[in-house]
């Protein structure tokens, strides 16, 4: 069995540099997505968070916080010819999407919405003079702020994805907004000598950035100037406890049932996929024996109509086997799937006592927008920035804002 108290220190040291900042993942799932060594970086990750916010400066994360724009803008020089580029996640692709003019826009993304928001880019953001690539999320363009009044209070607001964001109209920030012609926040820089070895470093350095008044742009850096964002007494002993019981737990996990998920793309799918059926429902997983038990009925099921879909007899015998073959490996792990389910709830509980604490501290409102107004919601999280390797993970509460995403309606066109 491994030792979690001697090898935790050594799980992020070891890690490969992060390459690309395409997909960042929640927290809870490096359980399923690197194995033991994930829940190991998972539990690593809460007990700095847990020094930062019990008043350690010496914890090795940094947080930045996570807003919820779109789309995803990339920009700034292609190190192999110099020119001054715009684009989205495409643009690290085999066939890379780079847009150095508005027809090259008109070809890779006809979709009026993100065409529209990516020339907008494409003419202002070289005004910046950005050195390298940066990665950012596009909060709005001209067009996209509103002035609104919510709760008798005047605001300007846009709503660039699920969260609408609203500033005070009177506000200096709101009068720097509404004189832009777009705003952006980036998160990562990339650096390297062609597209396709760049390196990303999560947390964008935007002192150097040359201002204009055409750009609101600011970095995704958490910054708790007010105090408000630390550990009482009684929440650092809160959270201890449920680490403790991570430390337990981790114990009996089995790291070749852990290792095995990682490793398939599929069984780590199936997982995922079922799992995110709670999440969409809005329901957090209470009884994870009954959970376990649900899991297995899952895979029969899917499997069963994949197998009556099939048309030709050698399909259905490939599916049956393959069937066969899921539920020879998940019945008799069944144990071992709740004791993930559990370890899963338990990085959510710390997760969550840390997001809340960190979602006291604000300069901008945000809202969901309802049927008959808007109701008041949290930022749509964090990302905790491992200082030692690099990687990084989402912190974001995904019974109110991932639930509210999965349902949304998106103001704009991949």
């Amino acid at each position: 069995m491994l030792n979690f108290k001697s090898k935790i220190e050594e799980s992020l040291i070891t890690e490969s540099k992060v390459d690309k900042n395409l997909h960042l993942e929640h927290l809870e799932d490096q359980v399923l997505n690197n194995g033991i060594s994930g829940t190991r970086e998972s539990i690593l990750f809460l007990r700095s968070l847990r020094d930062m916010l019990s008043g350690h400066s010496k914890s090795s994360v940094d947080i930045t916080v996570k807003w919820d724009g779109a789309p995803a803008i990339f920009a700034g020089i292609n190190p192999e010819n110099g020119k001054f580029f715009v684009g989205t996640k495409g643009v690290f692709a085999k066939t890379a999407k780079l847009n150095y003019t508005d027809e090259d826009i008109d070809n890779n993304h006809p979709a009026s919405g993100l065409n529209k928001k990516l020339k907008y880019a494409l003419a202002y953001l070289p005004e910046l003079n950005i050195k390298g690539v940066l990665q950012g999320d596009m909060l709005f363009t001209k067009g996209d702020i509103k002035k609104e009044t919510i709760s008798n209070e005047d605001y300007i607001i846009f709503q660039p994805n699920t969260i609408v964001y609203a500033i005070p109209v009177k506000s200096k920030l709101a009068q720097m907004m509404m004189a832009a012609k777009l705003g952006v926040v980036f998160h990562t820089e990339y650096h390297g000598k062609t597209m396709e070895s760049m390196k990303a470093t999560f947390g964008a350095n935007v002192s150097k950035l040359s201002h204009s008044k055409n750009v609101w742009f600011r970095d995704a850096s958490f910054t708790d100037a007010s105090g408000s964002a630390t550990f009482t007494e009684d929440e650092t002993k809160k959270i201890n406890e449920i680490l403790t019981n991570a430390g337990n737990l981790f114990r009996d996990l089995s790291p070749k049932v852990l290792n095995k998920i990682a490793a398939n793309e599929e069984l780590k799918l199936l997982v995922k996929t079922y799992n995110n059926m709670k999440v969409r429902a809005g329901e957090p997983i209470k009884n994870t024996v009954a959970h376990a038990n649900g899991l297995i009925q899952y895979i029969n099921e899917k499997s069963n109509k994949e197998i009556i879909a099939a048309k030709k007899a050698e399909t259905k015998r490939k599916r049956e086997m393959e069937k066969n073959e899921l539920i020879s490996f998940f019945q008799p792990n069944l144990h071992q799937f709740k004791l993930i389910f559990d370890m899963q709830n338990i990085i959510v509980a710390a997760k969550n006592m840390i997001i809340r604490k960190l979602e006291r501290v604000r300069d901008v409102g945000t809202f969901l927008r309802t049927s008959d107004g808007y109701k008041i919601t949290a930022p749509e999280g964090f990302v905790a920035i491992d200082k030692l390797s690099g990687n990084a993970v989402k912190l974001v509460d995904r019974l109110t804002f991932s639930h509210a995403n999965f349902t949304a309606t998106k103001s704009w066109d991949k």
